[in-house]
């Protein structure tokens, strides 16, 4: 299936897919839309959806990192977010005064957290909101898949392995996946430091594990800029949360957190999507629809003033 679009070059050798809208408009405000581990340029059916349905102020680009379809595995997130932060750049000076939100799916999630928490943020450009969809915990998620008897203890080994050869400079060594059934089933090419990463409690990639304390949220999601708006949108469906966690008492208690810390939630758009699986490829249409429905709902609101959104977004 063609679809047609535009490729901006925003930096060497990486591009954004900005899909072809129905509306004219030289000016739009933007969604910048990140894909998770081994997505790439359309690999996700629902963005496409979204550009066609978008108010006529707003366009949707799918960004493509070093990290896209097999470069996760000896990526990071600092380095998706160093590229975001060009990304974001290239489109701020294209549409002067517009405004951009990043929308992120699974680890795009993350690496919107680290693009507004992590190490250089303050040197990067804010953005008008952020949209997280399917940001889950590949730890508890691993976890629940190797959860007990030999698998966990293969778990464990994997841990203590890759930890092993980044505490000895070695995390950009490329783990064999013969070396352990974790590792395969992780897929490649996947280096020490990614594997450590993503498998283990308070790993760089490790934002979204809800057996975190409050106290330690309040460190991240606590710190989200005030001029950021979040919407949350999760799954009830998605098999890469374990069954013993509450969907929406977890997205209530990121949110509470989010405003203790003097944040904006757009909760009325945000929440729990029944039906939904991870990315909502072959979901319903009802269901992709209610994605739709609120992604466009969220960024309509944005149009508004700010007195206006806090309001709407329960805050006064």
């Amino acid at each position: 299936m063609a679809l047609p679009g535009t490729a901006h070059k925003y930096t060497k050798g990486l591009i954004a897919f900005e899909h072809a809208s129905t509306h004219p408009s030289s000016s739009y405000n933007t969604v910048l839309w990140i894909g998770g581990l081994t997505d790439g340029l359309l690999t996700v059916p629902y963005p496409s959806l979204i550009a066609a349905s978008l108010p006529p102020t707003w366009s949707l680009a799918e960004v493509l990192l070093t990290s896209s379809y097999s470069g996760w595995g000896t990526g990071s997130l600092a380095r998706d977010a160093t590229e975001l932060g060009e990304c974001v750049a290239y489109f701020k000076k294209l549409r002067p005064g517009k405004k951009i939100v990043l929308m992120g799916h699974s680890t795009g999630c993350q690496d919107i957290m680290e693009y507004l928490l992590g190490k250089g943020a303050e040197g990067r450009h804010k953005v008008d909101g952020v949209i997280l969809q399917g940001g889950v915990s590949d730890r508890e998620a691993w976890e629940d898949y190797y959860k007990e008897g030999e698998r966990r203890k293969q778990l464990e080994d994997a841990i203590r392995s890759s930890k092993e050869l980044v505490d000895a400079g070695k995390g950009e060594e490329v783990l064999s996946p013969e070396s352990n059934p974790v590792f395969k089933d992780m897929g490649g090419p996947l280096n020490a430091y990614r594997a450590y990463s993503l498998l283990a409690k308070g790993g760089d990639d490790d934002y979204f594990s809800s057996d975190f304390s409050d106290g330690h949220f309040a460190t991240t999601f606590g710190t989200i800029p005030k001029s950021t708006p979040v919407c949350f949108l999760l799954g009830s469906d998605d098999p890469y949360v374990p069954a013993s966690i509450d969907r929406a008492a977890l997205l209530k208690r990121w949110t509470r957190i989010i405003r203790e810390g003097g944040g904006v939630v757009d909760d009325v758009d945000g929440g729990v999507i029944l039906g939904a699986h991870h990315n909502l490829d072959g979901d319903p249409e009802e269901v992709v629809q209610d994605l739709v429905r609120r992604v466009c709902g969220f960024v309509a609101r944005l149009d508004r003033d700010r007195a206006q959104l806090a309001k709407q977004m329960r805050l006064i």
